[in-house]
């Protein structure tokens, strides 16, 4: 059962960002062209919590299964654009170190002219989630929204390094930034992690959330500093995604919850690294396909005790 269903007060959420098919390698698994991109990722993930419409663009070779994957879920679809040629294209290979990809080739085909435009309904949509596209572009989302709520923003090194103008004032737009460990070292110019993150936040978000992969994650803000761990797990597979899977918990549950307070925050965070670790123990979303509302439950409440102590 999703969670949307279960308290029936959750708003909806937008998502922008990229649909594509994935070639991946890793050490414990091999896919071509399989479903991949950050609003698949993100959409699959937050719909246990929320209604999600996506808005992406994919060419006429995308299969349509594909998008019966996401309808199943109960993602919108409607603002997913299919246009003459070919899908956003990635290939990556993983050693044994998962969490450092090598990008084999990147072929951006129709997603290179990408210019998302909102439908009226998604105007008014109270939650945003703003995938790794051209900063630019993120902005554009922002600016036809009516009154959003929260606004989450991811980005990379590749946009760090190539607009970092563009991205800064992107920033002054957003409440939260979801970036990794080094590429918050990148984006501040700063070698330690907690004098960076404090420097990307005086320029605009109220929360950073530093992604660290096996080691967890990091919530930083003006008022506090919640670190958790990443969930055990005996295999991992696959982590394309993990990232967009963790910001699908982390939005979708704030969703749910009627206040965006320090406690809801910090709840966020562990429903982004339940949805994570699911994601990572196959190749692509297809577990998140799989789940069901009471594994996600049961992994929250092995997490919470993981990092439950007394005092003395």
């Amino acid at each position: 059962m999703h969670y949307r269903k279960v308290l029936e007060i959750a708003m909806g959420i937008l998502a922008v960002g990229s649909i594509a098919l994935d070639s991946i390698k890793t050490p414990f698994g091999h896919g071509e062209k399989i479903l991949g991109g950050s609003a698949t990722y993100f959409g699959a993930s937050a719909s246990f919590f929320a209604d999600v419409s996506v808005v992406a663009v994919v060419g006429d070779d995308f299969p349509s299964e594909h998008i019966t994957f996401l309808q199943r879920l109960g993602v919108d679809t409607s603002g997913i654009e299919r246009r003459a040629g070919k899908t956003f294209c990635w290939a990556g290979e993983y050693g044994f170190d998962l969490n450092t990809a090598k990008t084999l080739d990147t072929q951006l085909n129709v997603f290179a002219d990408f210019a998302p435009k909102l439908l009226a309904a998604q105007r008014k949509l109270e939650f945003v989630f703003l995938g790794n596209i051209d900063p630019d572009l993120q902005r554009n989302v922002v600016a036809q929204m009516e009154h959003p709520k929260l606004v989450a923003c991811d980005t990379m090194n590749y946009w760090i390094g190539s607009k970092p103008g563009a991205l800064r004032k992107t920033l002054e737009r957003v409440d939260v930034l979801l970036i990794n460990d080094a590429e918050t070292r990148q984006l501040a110019g700063e070698a330690n992690l907690m004098k960076a993150a404090k420097i990307v936040l005086g320029w605009g978000p109220r929360t950073i959330i530093i992604k660290r992969g096996e080691f967890g994650a990091l919530m930083i803000n003006d008022k506090t500093v919640f670190g958790i761990p990443a969930y055990p797990l005996e295999e991992v597979v696959d982590p394309t995604g993990a990232g967009d899977s963790f910001a699908g918990g982390f939005v979708g549950y704030l969703s749910c919850a009627r206040e965006l307070d320090a406690a809801a925050m910090r709840k966020a965070v562990v429903f982004g690294s339940v949805m994570a670790s699911f994601n990572v123990s196959e190749l692509g979303p297809k577990r998140l396909g799989q789940l069901t509302y009471a594994e996600i439950e049961t992994r929250f409440r092995e997490l919470r005790a993981l990092t439950h102590f007394e005092d003395i």
